[in-house]
């Protein structure tokens, strides 16, 4: 009786183990435009941020900070896909560090800084 008892439970562990798990993760920067420590061309530029997951946009954010320290935060487009955060900005000349926050869909918070430069014209 006991050893009945055992197989069946090892049957039902058996089958648990082959259930598809969900998936939590934490969004991953994937790419971005500009890249990590690029160079873009002054005046109106799009900014673009790629994750390996969906995106909450709603609380997610996008801070600029440009040549003057002084940080601004950017309208994340309502366009963006659905795993990525893209925003619009006018770039003057200088070094500029973009920070995320990005809110995947499954609750995990995740930051990061992407530092470029704009060229002279």
């Amino acid at each position: 009786m006991f050893s009945r008892a055992i197989r069946r439970f090892s049957v039902l562990l058996a089958g648990a183990a082959l259930l598809p798990l969900p998936a939590f993760a934490h969004a991953i920067l994937t790419g971005s435009t500009p890249a990590p420590g690029g160079t873009v061309k002054p005046g109106h530029q799009t900014l673009d941020f790629q994750y390996n997951s969906k995106i909450d946009h709603k609380r997610s954010r996008l801070t600029l900070t440009g040549p003057d320290g002084k940080p601004v935060v950017l309208r994340i487009a309502p366009t963006s896909a659905a795993n990525a955060l893209d925003a619009e900005a006018d770039l003057t000349p200088g070094a500029y560090t973009l920070r995320w926050q990005a809110l995947a869909l499954d609750g995990h918070i995740t930051r990061g800084d992407v530092p470029f430069t704009v060229s002279a014209p």
